[in-house]
């Protein structure tokens, strides 16, 4: 009895301790899903019964009125925004009040993972930007596309030997393996200056590694939502993200090659060589690459923060953290842009064949050749690829910090008060559910390319479309992304024709069992050679 008394006792103070942490929203007018609400969904997402793109909607669509709403990740309250004209003034006009993202690594524990420029704050970070900004102009991608070729030329050759070994006309490929492998090998030669075949030589150590780190497992996740609702207790328990050999492997990569190069007076244009530049202050922005108007819809421009000229010098640990983030973001958020535009031009026959032709143009026009200029100048790829990161970006969401106590203004036309959000609180854009939102894109879950056609892409609401954010802190490798994936599509469309197969998911369902973006049951299709 005195147990069961006891019991009773711990849970319902317990039970009101929680009550009181969630009566922020309550006492400010702030819409809100009730505390048990709010925790029932939390366990469906870690129990893997929902993926994260549902909770967004399910808070975006529940509240159509307000300019903003509160949501809770367990103990931690935040604020998600739906007004467009809030998403402006917070990512541009009043950017200093939000300048920093949440970051879950310890800079000290985990420099490799908790210094790049993703997770850098304040001066720190704009210094960093205006380190890197040079490096992603389209004067230095221009030349990295001759490395791209290469990569897709071993992945066609791969391709066309096992249909060959196939006994009949096809394969049926996972094509989130082909992306990610040939995403792989792109970012080894542009980024790390080695020569890799992830498609012949498939367990090679820089593939595993970067599989390693970026699929996210049931355990894995259960430690990232932990960093998410308990970030001060995983930094006090000294837990990383990520294993210390993957963290190693990048470092002796980076440092061994630079080290080599200095020594034997290696030059070769990649991002290697780039960073190297940068810490000897060499490495200038020239103003008058960003005016590339051909470079994509989605293209974000660089701001006044990157422009900007700084004296820094950085240690060889935060330069070998800048080559490991541009290698997660090749690896997993470039292959999943790839994937994804695979699928759909799988599902959407009309599309390809549009494209192929568009292709097949191309290839006659310019005898055979093809470079960045060329690659830019295909509008209808553009078009295909911009719908893609409509439909399937590779960020659902953007969040950041607020580093001074801002006011938000009132969270809808019938409140009577405004709402101050203090320093040290979330603030996040909902990039899934305003991209899915039919006042912004009608028939949102369309794939529909001619939504950025030349006649139509001119009424698109302005902050409403933002696959690689918004302001200052927006994707910086925008370009090289967006070249990385044209080149991909046109060498594989050039070759290869694409049909669904009895695996392809038909309608298109994310899978659960984790926070990336995946298809249930995998992205499967069909190819046989173009003829």
């Amino acid at each position: 009895m005195l147990l069961l008394v006891w019991f009773v006792t711990i849970v319902a103070a317990l039970v009101l301790y929680l009550r009181q942490l969630h009566s922020k929203f309550s006492n400010s007018e702030v819409k809100h899903f009730k505390f048990v609400r709010s925790l029932c969904d939390f366990a469906k997402i870690i129990l893997r019964v929902n993926h994260f793109t549902v909770d967004l909607h399910r808070y975006y669509d529940s509240f159509p009125e307000e300019r903003f709403v509160g949501k809770y990740d367990f103990l931690n309250p935040s604020i998600m925004l739906r007004d467009l004209d809030l998403v402006k003034k917070i990512t541009i006009k009043d950017f200093e009040y939000f300048l920093d993202h949440r970051v879950f690594v310890d800079d000290k524990l985990d420099p490799f993972f908790g210094r790049n420029l993703f997770a850098l704050k304040g001066q720190e970070w704009k210094d960093m930007r205006t380190t890197l900004s040079p490096a992603f102009t389209s004067s230095k991608i221009r030349l990295m596309v001759p490395f791209m070729n290469e990569v897709g030329n071993q992945m066609i050759q791969a391709l066309k030997a096992k249909i060959k070994d196939s006994g009949v006309d096809y394969i049926d490929i996972e094509s989130k393996d082909l992306a990610t492998r040939y995403a792989n090998d792109v970012i080894a030669s542009c980024a790390f200056g080695l020569k890799v075949n992830s498609h012949v030589d498939e367990n090679n150590e820089f593939y595993e590694m970067g599989k390693k780190a970026t699929t996210f497992k049931y355990a894995q996740m259960l430690k990232f939502f932990c960093f998410i609702c308990f970030p001060k207790v995983m930094a006090k328990l000294k837990i990383k993200l990520f294993a210390a050999n993957i963290s190693n492997f990048f470092k002796n990569i980076v440092l061994n090659t630079m080290t080599t190069r200095e020594e034997c007076n290696i030059v070769r244009p990649d991002m290697i060589h780039l960073l190297m530049e940068a810490k000897k202050g060499k490495l200038k922005y020239d103003d008058k690459v960003t005016q590339d108007s051909n470079a994509g819809f989605a293209t974000v421009e660089e701001s006044s923060v990157g422009k900007e000229v700084v004296n820094r010098v950085w240690s060889d640990s935060d330069l070998v953290a800048q080559a490991v983030i541009f290698f997660f973001a090749g690896f997993e958020s470039v292959s999943s842009v790839m994937c994804f535009a695979l699928h759909e031009l799988t599902i959407n026959p009309d599309v390809q064949k549009r494209l192929a032709e568009e292709i097949k143009e191309n290839d006659i026009k310019n005898n055979g050749k093809f470079d960045y200029k060329s690659i830019q100048d295909m509008v209808y790829m553009d078009m295909v690829l911009s719908e893609v990161l409509r439909l399937w970006p590779p960020a659902i969401g953007l969040d950041r910090v607020c580093i001074k106590d801002y006011n938000l203004g009132k969270p809808n036309s019938k409140s009577t008060e405004d709402y101050i959000i203090r320093k040290g609180e979330i603030l996040g854009i909902p990039v899934w559910a305003i991209h899915r939102d039919p006042k912004y894109f009608p028939n949102p879950t369309k794939f529909d390319p001619e939504r950025f056609s030349e006649e139509n892409k001119d009424k698109i609401q302005p902050f409403s479309y933002m696959p690689f954010g918004l302001g200052p802190r927006n994707c910086i490798a925008s370009r090289f992304a967006l070249c990385e994936v044209k080149v991909m599509l046109y060498q594989l469309l050039q070759h290869m024709e694409l049909t669904p197969c009895e695996k392809t998911c038909i309608p298109t369902q994310l899978a659960t069992d984790t926070i990336n973006l995946r298809i249930k049951g995998g992205h499967w299709l069909r190819m046989k050679i173009r003829s």
